[in-house]
C-alpha cells in the first residue's frame, strides 16, 4: 500500500489523482487532518484515514499496513517543522513502512539564508538516519509563487522586487505526477532533483513584455510587504528567497523531471501569461 499525506492540499492531492490512474484504489491511502474533505477520495475505494504530525499514534495508524509514505513538507512559518517532520519519520518508521518519501527542496543545505532550506536539509539528515530505504523529492521553486512575489505587475507595468537570481521556478503540477510515477514504480533512492530544464532572473522574464524591471530595495520592499498585509515574519522569510538566490542557490537545473515525466515540463512562461 502507498500512503499519501497532505492529501487535501494540491500538491499530494494532485499526486493521488495521478496515482489513481497508475495502481488500483484498494492499493492507496491518504492520512489527513480532515477525513472529511478526502470524501471523494474516499468515494473511489482510497482508505481515508486521520493523520497529523502533531498526534504520532493517529500517524502511526494512518499508515498501517504501507509499504511507502510520502510526507508532505509542514508549510507552517511559525511551526518547529523539523520537529513535526521527525515525529512522522518515525511513526512511519514504527508502523513498518519500507520507504519514505519526503517533499524536499532544490540544493537544500544547512547554511542557506533560506529557512526552508534549512529545514529540509534537517530532515533529511534524520531520514538518512531512520534505518529505512528514503527518497528526498527536491522540488525546484513553485512556478505558481511567482504570482503573489511579483504583485500586480500587470496593472503597475513594473517587476519590482529585490535584486534576485537565476532560479528554476517549476510547476507544482509536474513534481506532482513524477512523484506519482516514483511511487508507481521507478524507484529513486536518496536525493533526487525536479526542476525546470531552465533557471531565469526577473530580467528574463521581463525581457519582451510590456514591464519594467525594477530593483527595490531589500527594506523597502518588506515594509511594502507588511504595508500590504503580510506579517513581517514571513515578509523577512520571503526576502531570504531573494538573497539564497543572488547566491544562485536556485540556478540548478537537471533532465530528472523530464525524464519522469516523459515530455518536457511546462514553461515558466506560462505563469506570466
Amino acid at each position: 500500500m502507498i500512503v499519501i499525506t497532505g492529501a487535501t492540499g494540491a500538491l499530494n492531492g494532485a499526486t493521488v489523482e495521478h496515482l489513481l490512474a497508475r495502481v488500483p484504489a484498494e492499493e492507496l491511502g491518504v492520512s489527513v487532518r480532515d477525513v472529511a474533505k478526502a470524501r471523494s477520495f474516499a468515494d473511489r475505494g482510497v482508505r481515508v484515514r486521520r493523520g497529523s504530525y502533531e498526534d504520532p499514534a493517529a500517524l502511526r495508524d494512518s499508515f498501517e499496513g504501507a509499504d511507502q509514505v510520502l510526507l508532505v513538507s509542514s508549510n507552517d512559518p511559525a511551526a518547529d517543522a523539523v520537529a513535526l517532520h521527525r515525529t512522522a519519520i518515525e511513526a512511519a518508521v514504527d508502523a513498518g513502512v519500507r520507504r519514505i518519501l519526503y517533499t524536499s527542496h532544490q540544493n537544500v543545505r544547512r547554511d542557506s539564508p533560506f529557512a526552508p532550506a534549512r529545514h529540509h536539509a534537517a530532515t533529511e539528515e534524520i531520514l538518512a538516519g531512520s534505518g529505512v530505504a528514503w527518497t528526498s523529492l527536491r522540488n525546484g521553486f513553485y512556478a505558481h509563487s511567482l504570482s503573489w512575489l511579483l504583485g500586480p505587475w500587470r496593472e503597475t507595468g513594473e517587476i519590482a522586487v529585490p535584486e534576485d537570481g537565476p532560479v528554476s521556478w517549476t510547476h507544482r503540477a509536474d513534481v506532482a505526477e513524477a512523484a506519482a510515477v516514483i511511487l508507481a514504480g521507478h524507484t529513486v533512492d536518496g536525493p533526487v532533483t525536479l526542476t525546470a530544464p531552465t533557471a531565469v532572473t526577473f530580467d528574463d522574464l521581463a525581457a519582451g513584455r510590456d514591464v519594467e524591471r525594477v530593483v527595490v530595495d531589500d527594506e523597502q520592499w518588506v515594509a511594502a510587504r507588511i504595508a500590504g498585509g503580510t506579517p513581517e515574519a514571513v515578509a523577512r522569510m520571503l526576502l531570504t528567497l531573494f538573497t539564497a538566490a543572488r547566491r544562485g542557490d536556485f540556478a540548478e537545473t537537471g533532465p530528472r523531471l523530464g525524464e519522469l515525466l516523459g515530455r518536457e515540463p511546462r514553461p515558466v512562461a506560462g505563469e506570466l501569461a
